[in-house]
């Protein structure tokens, strides 16, 4: 089998793809996350502490001189990026939570009796003709 045969019938299996279409969506989840945070959760948050914007939060490290940037610590992108994770992991930990009682419900089935075995049929049918004399 050559090489790429092999990596055709690993990407196309159903693991695979569902995980690369997983990746897209979250992606996009996590822009509309960020999306939310900065734009629509800080500004309250920030107006709540004296009128701060959260994404102009720094603290300078060594001024500007000449040419050269000033060099600046800024925590509050930071903080904003940490209620960003905070929001996205809550989610995915209820679509799991969800996922988990989903199975758990499906696990919880009652199952149908096994069939009995050849040897338990015989002997069923050896009883009752023997209660039927």
């Amino acid at each position: 089998m050559s090489m790429m045969s092999e990596f055709r019938d690993f990407a196309m299996r159903g693991n695979v793809v569902d995980m690369a279409v997983g990746i897209v969506i979250g992606g996009a989840f996590g822009k509309i996350v960020s999306s939310f945070v900065s734009d629509v959760l800080m500004p309250p948050i920030g107006l709540a502490l004296g009128g701060v914007d959260f994404s102009d939060l720094a603290m300078t490290l060594q001024e500007a001189s000449g040419e050269v940037a000033a060099v600046t610590l800024n925590y509050g992108s930071f903080i904003q990026t940490v209620i960003d994770f905070i929001i996205i992991a809550f989610a995915i930990f209820m679509v799991i939570k969800a996922m988990n009682s989903m199975k758990k419900k499906e696990e919880e089935a009652p199952a149908a009796p096994p069939k009995p075995s050849a040897e338990e049929s015989l002997l069923t049918e050896i009883r009752d003709l023997l209660k039927r004399d």
